[in-house]
């Protein structure tokens, strides 16, 4: 694996906000080093104020002292990565090319963290991550990765611990979508959120993604799901390049292992990511789900300019 020092991007983002689109965006760039699905790094050790709100898979993880390195691999959910490398069969990735043993990359992981001499949670997840693309091996490298890149919806809320753990290395990305087509799109899902649970959660992640990126300019970076679909290039190109990272062609349009897509499901509900689906998707709630969405919302639809989009509906 490369020698180069640990840096760490994670995506975050409210469920079907753009988090997947943003993700497949980047992957490709050859500059870094993109998980190959949700990188589910959370653990069912984790317990705080957010465990009610959000599912433990996608948190920061917490590893009690007594595990042994072993165990600590097998307690990261990493659901997707984890079926799709040993169930390919049942994975809704099994037509993505993905060559990986999970055992293998458990062994790495294994000898990565026993050489620091240490079970931080900054040690682990560094071997976590390095493990995986030396593990990938069908992995498209170029040689020029100098930065990590995972996804993990709502990981935002963790924003403060990532980035302190991980000594300044550490970086979010937090991408915001408009609640009105944000709750259309998971309607769709087979067991939905209610409306008033969505958007509470909805709304409690732009707070946090708002005062980290306040509190951490240089680290924790807040952009609109609507500016990528407008110019991906130049919106993810203006935040890559202030952790060090160039804007690339590869920004262009979403990826898998450098491959073009035709469209971004299975990784995620967005299917076409331009703006006429955007608000197309939002025209498909009720007169009533828009009045209780402006009511729940308003504050932050006037913060960030969503109030055009809301005279649309």
């Amino acid at each position: 694996m490369s020698a180069n020092k640990f840096k760490l991007l994670m995506l975050s983002a409210m469920y079907e906000n753009g988090g997947n689109t943003t993700h497949r965006y980047l992957d490709g760039h050859p500059e870094m080093f993109v998980y190959p699905f949700e990188s589910q790094i959370g653990t069912k050790y984790v317990q705080d104020k957010f465990t009610s709100m959000f599912p433990v898979k996608y948190r920061w993880p917490y590893f009690p002292e007594h595990l042994s390195i072993e165990e600590i691999y097998y307690s990261i959910i990493d659901e997707e990565a984890k079926i799709r490398a040993r169930t390919p069969f049942v994975s809704k990735f099994r037509n993505a090319e993905f060559d990986m043993d999970d055992e293998e990359r458990k062994s790495i992981f294994t000898k990565i963290v026993e050489k620091t001499g240490n079970k931080t949670r900054a040690t682990i997840m560094e071997g976590f991550f390095r493990a995986t693309f030396n593990a990938w091996k069908n992995y498209q490298h170029t040689g020029n990765e100098k930065v990590w890149v995972g996804y993990s919806p709502i990981i935002g809320v963790d924003g403060e611990a990532i980035i302190n753990e991980l000594n300044g290395n550490g970086y979010i990305l937090h991408i915001m979508r408009n609640p009105f087509s944000c709750y259309a799109e998971t309607k769709k899902r087979p067991v939905p959120l209610s409306l008033d649970h969505y958007i509470n959660a909805w709304v409690n992640n732009q707070y946090y993604a708002r005062f980290l990126s306040m509190k951490y300019p240089n680290n924790f970076f807040f952009i609109k799901y609507e500016d990528i679909i407008v110019d991906s290039k130049k919106t993810l190109g203006s935040v890559l390049e202030k952790i060090g990272i160039q804007s690339n062609d590869s920004l262009l349009s979403p990826s898998w292992n450098g491959k073009a897509l035709k469209e971004v499901y299975p990784w995620g509900t967005v299917r076409i990511p331009t703006p006429e689906v955007n608000i197309n998707t939002a025209k498909e709630l009720t007169k009533n789900e828009i009045s209780e969405i402006f009511m729940r919302a308003e504050m932050f639809l006037k913060e960030f300019d969503y109030l055009n989009i809301y005279k649309q509906l």
